[in-house]
């Protein structure tokens, strides 16, 4: 999703240390509306659990989002193996459909 236009010059992002570190999450949850999806990023440890990041995006933004990691865990897979699927939880929290 790094993509630019013809005579775009590169951006400069920038990240505070913070923010470099990165977050675990291994629980995952999905809300939409008509206009937007909201991805909450939790990383739970029954009977608790820390809301890690909120990510809000338009529906074509989640799109692009599926499609560049699809690709990236088919590159993944090329390369390392195909990586198997965890069983479903039975939490009502977590990576649902």
């Amino acid at each position: 999703m790094n993509e630019q236009s013809p005579g775009q010059g590169q951006m400069q992002i920038k990240a505070t240390d913070e923010i470099l570190k990165g977050v675990y999450a291994n629980t995952m949850q999905v809300l939409h509306t008509k206009q937007e999806f909201v991805l909450d990023f939790m990383n739970t440890f029954p009977p608790a659990g820390t809301l890690n990041a909120r990510i809000i995006v338009s529906p074509a933004h989640l799109k692009q989002i599926v499609a560049v990691l699809a690709d990236n865990l088919n590159r993944y897979e090329a390369s390392f193996g195909k990586v198997e699927a965890s069983e479903a939880s039975t939490n009502t929290i977590g990576f649902q459909a």
